[in-house]
């Protein structure tokens, strides 16, 4: 009998708008783990012997722009989330750029030199609409969000970013009226019947926004961005001579435009840091 061997295909890519959140889908918690974590153990128990990580838009085109810049040859890797989150690589790894949000507890064993991206919060209201240009033109307007997400927590002005928990949040709008929904799907077809018809905005991701504004004109950014939850370059904890080189080809990359282009590339709008 001929011995088969087995590979598996994993699909990370996705933006974690079902998962009522900012945060990629893969990268959410359950039992103590991300949900990607899971599934690479399990692949791990099961002696496949080639594993597949289909990862998020334009992350490793950041990792080959880095790579080019330090004159080095890449190897991309996609080691469990257990084994990236530990830390203490012991040589195997270099650098993970991998939408990693830097906290008290990962700052034990890592340095994070660079914030490279964040996702950003906006307001979108119908193209009509002329009353609402910021977040203080919320009170009083009746906004749709996904329940249960960062979104819902800041209207009711208790919202807490992780990895950046001592950002001072402004809230300078009362009495308004949250609609939550299941997806963001339902919410733009509600918008879309009309300013203050169903909705008067709606609170969402620009990462997810775009797209849909740019081919479909009966939406528009109202103000500026809310606030973003950071997403950092991990490095190994200790090496001041790699976090300096880090340091130094992350502004290469931001000063000649390549952090930006990828950002447009990917997602329609520059969200580098």
């Amino acid at each position: 009998m001929t011995k088969r061997s087995t590979a598996a295909i994993v699909l990370a890519a996705g933006l974690g708008t079902r998962m009522k959140s900012t945060r990629p889908k893969v990268m959410h918690h359950v039992g103590g783990r991300p949900l990607i974590g899971h599934v690479l153990a399990t692949l791990k128990d099961l002696n496949v012997e080639r594993v597949v990580v289909v990862i998020g838009p334009g992350m490793d085109d950041v990792a080959k722009a880095v790579a080019q810049k330090l004159g080095v040859k890449l190897r991309l890797e996609t080691p469990s989330w257990d084994v990236i989150a530990a830390g203490r690589w012991s040589g195997r790894y270099d650098i993970c750029i991998c939408s990693m949000t830097p906290s008290k507890a990962r700052a034990e064993v890592f340095d994070f030199p660079v914030e490279y991206y964040a996702s950003p919060a906006v307001i979108v209201v119908n193209a009509t609409d002329d009353r609402i240009h910021n977040a203080k033109d919320l009170s009083g307007k009746k906004v749709g969000l996904t329940s249960a997400s960062s979104y819902e927590s800041y209207l009711n002005k208790n919202l807490v970013i992780e990895g950046a928990e001592d950002t001072q949040l402004q809230y300078p709008f009362d009495d308004v009226q949250i609609a939550p929904y299941d997806t963001d799907n339902v919410a733009f077809q509600d918008l879309g019947l009309g300013a203050g018809v169903r909705l008067d905005a709606i609170l969402t991701n620009l990462v997810t926004a775009q797209p849909r504004l740019n081919q479909d004109k009966r939406f528009k950014l109202a103000g500026p961005a809310l606030y973003s939850e950071p997403n950092s370059v991990a490095i190994e904890k200790g090496d001041a001579q790699w976090d300096a080189k880090v340091r130094e080809v992350f502004a290469q990359l931001k000063q000649d435009g390549t952090l930006s282009q990828l950002s447009q590339k990917w997602i329609g709008a520059d969200i580098s840091q």
